[in-house]
């Protein structure tokens, strides 16, 4: 059995593209019968950008939520919040103290904002050793990252080589899932879909929102009876990622036909979005609404990975000589 490791920003309520690129994939993978997924929710990573404790616990359930609602079995697999595992701060800092400085300081997390050092804090600085503690921890066998966090993942690596040569056999060194095929899902902007550029369709709004949401995706200026170029168009881009292929051709045909305007594409890809994630909008609603329900999923999450923390703390501490 292959122990999975996935890491989930708890920066915000996940849109589509985190959906399509993120989440379905990982639940897909988790659902496979000889794969043990341990999902977490890095609340103590979002502490280097988001300060405020209310906007912190939003974020977390409504990752939470998400997850869920998209169909990851809690019971089956651990599903559990950073923060609520003490010993990660604790093996973080004992892999500190065999980081070099150099490793860090090269680190694409650090250099990217290393020009302006006042916006840098030691959390940021630290990032990747607690991202590997997160994975030594758990004995994780593969971990899925993003092209973006294949370096930190290669530092998780060689850390845990490094303090095996020193000491002998303690961590299992993780192997990385790198997928060049992750859809690159396009914003209301035609730009790549993120918070950070403010282009994101949220599917989890309320049907008024998310129809208003999907009327403001950017299109040209065609005329009504102008022919249209699908392969140039956000909205049927989106339409094509989530429809099938009888829908997709149906909807191509009606942009090269002419008479077919963009707002009635972006009611269609409306309909379509409520269509296909009727089950996950209503679930998540649910779940928002029931705090108490995610809590209860959580904590008994948190149970079962405290148990391998502890184990796999022991065995390092014994080793240093604690």
């Amino acid at each position: 059995m292959a122990r999975i490791l996935t890491g989930i920003q708890s920066s915000g309520k996940p849109h589509l593209g985190n959906l399509l690129g993120a989440i379905l994939p990982a639940i897909a993978l988790s659902k496979e019968q000889h794969n043990d997924s341990f999902f977490f929710i890095a609340d103590l990573h979002s502490l280097t950008t988001i300060k405020d404790p209310e906007i912190r616990k939003e974020n977390i359930r409504s990752v939470a939520a998400a997850w869920i609602a998209c169909g990851f079995n809690t019971e089956k697999n651990t599903f559990y919040r950073q923060s609520k595992v003490p010993e990660v701060c604790e093996l973080a800092w004992i892999l500190n103290c065999f980081t070099p400085f150099p490793m860090l300081a090269n680190a694409h997390s650090f250099k990217d904002k290393s020009d302006k050092l006042s916006d840098v804090n030691a959390g940021l600085f630290v990032y990747p050793v607690l991202m590997a503690a997160d994975i030594l921890l758990y004995d994780a066998d593969i971990v899925p990252v993003g092209k973006d966090q294949k370096q930190h993942l290669e530092m998780t690596r060689d850390l845990g080589l490094t303090f095996n040569r020193k000491f002998g056999d303690t961590f299992v060194i993780p192997e990385p899932q790198i997928s060049d095929q992750m859809e690159i899902v396009p914003g209301i902007d035609g730009k790549k879909m993120s918070k950070s550029y403010g282009n994101i369709l949220d599917i989890f709004q309320s049907d008024k929102k998310l129809r208003k949401n999907i009327m403001s995706i950017q299109t040209d200026s065609l005329a009504l009876e102008d022919p249209k170029d699908p392969s140039t168009c956000n909205v049927f881009k989106l339409f094509e990622l989530l429809g099938s292929d009888e829908e997709v051709q149906a909807l191509r045909k009606a942009y090269l036909g002419g008479n077919y305007g963009y707002g009635h594409a972006k009611q269609e890809l409306f309909e379509l979005v409520v269509r296909k994630f009727t089950k996950e909008r209503s679930t998540y609603e649910e779940l928002i609404a029931h705090p108490e329900l995610l809590e209860k999923m959580l904590c008994a999450g948190e149970i079962k990975a405290s148990k391998i923390a502890r184990s796999v703390l022991a065995r390092v501490k014994h080793k240093i000589g604690f």
